[in-house]
């Protein structure tokens, strides 16, 4: 069957939708666990992360399909990481320097995360398939 056929597209998006349902639940389970700003930190360092050794991952090496990528990406991960919670815990943040912890926190520890899975990515490194993706 051709990737654009509609069947495919179907496909794809019921697993995109799997995905977000398990990474919604995940951060969900996270904020069950820990206090509300620790917890959207860890998601969104977290999330950084594996997006960014999967975005790596296809620039070095090329194995993870395209297809996987956007599902694992735009489900899962999309869904784990919360842009609109951190938003909100900064406009409700006691004063400045809470203000400043937060956004530091997430925009710190998110940029680390994406260097930390380029440094994975890295590791995976090997012979190029033929043919691989650069994106």
């Amino acid at each position: 069957m051709a990737a654009d056929h509609p069947l495919v597209r179907l496909e794809t998006l019921a697993l995109i939708a799997v995905g977000g349902f398990a990474g919604s639940n995940l951060r969900l389970f996270a904020m069950d666990v820990l206090a509300a700003v620790p917890s959207t930190v860890l998601v969104n360092a977290v999330g950084s992360t594996v997006l960014g050794l999967l975005v790596y991952e296809a620039e070095y090496t090329g194995r993870i399909g395209s297809q996987a990528r956007t599902i694992f990406a735009t489900g899962f991960l999309s869904s784990l990481t919360t842009y609109s919670t951190f938003a909100l815990q900064t406009a409700f943040a006691s004063g400045p320097l809470a203000i400043a912890g937060i956004v530091a926190a997430n925009y710190g520890l998110g940029l680390a995360g994406v260097l930390v899975g380029r440094a994975l990515a890295r590791r995976l490194e090997g012979p190029r398939p033929a043919g691989g993706e650069t994106a």
